[in-house]
């Protein structure tokens, strides 16, 4: 299993970004309907969002927010590229763990890696400049997939690549070119690319909860961030 795979190899994971998430200027941000602050805001203009965002992290003396991993969110709303569609209810299951920090912060391997492939997933509230990365453990192949990022570092990457641990990639982007989000960087894990390149859903159904859990392991085993241990 993914899980126990990464538990046992924790001490051997660079950092995906060059800040300390253990530090005191890092605090956990609440997307759900319990924050009442999120749950009532109009969040459909990004200027707005990212003021939200910032007043959030005020409120708590902080200037990097983290969390989102299986949290289900209200600010999917914004966007109808996340349904309802044509499944049954409307995804807004978190399945990666979001950073938000400032834009033109650098994106790092945080172990070798093969970057499988690129997408600019050009859509309102998508992820915009994609970057998914092959790893390899014990003979387990899995996948890291790095959302909202800059065009600039981006459209220098090639499928194939050969990234070292620590390398840096890419950069968080700003809005509008990275999908439209206050900027902020989606990690996410998966077992299996399910055949898709350049692209792989980060929030789903609430009703598939499990079903996703199992394919998208804990970004958290990666990124070790207290906040949201």
């Amino acid at each position: 299993m993914l899980t126990a795979l990464l538990q046992r190899h924790k001490v051997n994971f660079g950092p995906v970004l060059p800040v300390d998430l253990n530090s005191p200027a890092v605090t956990r941000l609440d997307f759900t309907a319990n924050n009442p602050r999120v749950a009532t805001a109009d969040l459909r203009n990004t200027t707005d969002f990212a003021v939200l965002v910032d007043e959030l992290l005020a409120a708590q003396h902080a200037t990097i927010g983290v969390g989102g991993y299986l949290e289900n969110r209200v600010i999917y709303r914004r966007s109808q590229h996340f349904g309802p569609g044509t499944v049954p209810e409307a995804r807004s299951l978190h399945l990666g763990v979001d950073v938000w920090l400032p834009a033109g912060t650098p994106v790092l391997a945080p172990l070798p890696a093969t970057i499988h492939s690129l997408a600019d997933n050009d859509n309102f509230g998508d992820y915009g400049p994609t970057v998914i990365l092959q790893h390899e453990l014990e003979g387990t192949v899995f996948y890291s997939l790095y959302g909202h990022l800059s065009r600039q570092e981006w459209r220098e990457l090639r499928v194939g690549q050969r990234l070292e641990k620590g390398e840096a990639f890419a950069t968080v982007g700003p809005f509008p070119e990275n999908g439209d989000w206050p900027a902020h960087l989606h990690f996410q894990l998966m077992a299996d690319m399910l055949g898709l390149v350049g692209d792989f859903p980060g929030v789903a159904p609430p009703s598939e909860r499990e079903k996703w859990a199992a394919l998208c392991p804990d970004p958290n085993l990666v990124l070790q961030c207290g906040a949201i241990g």
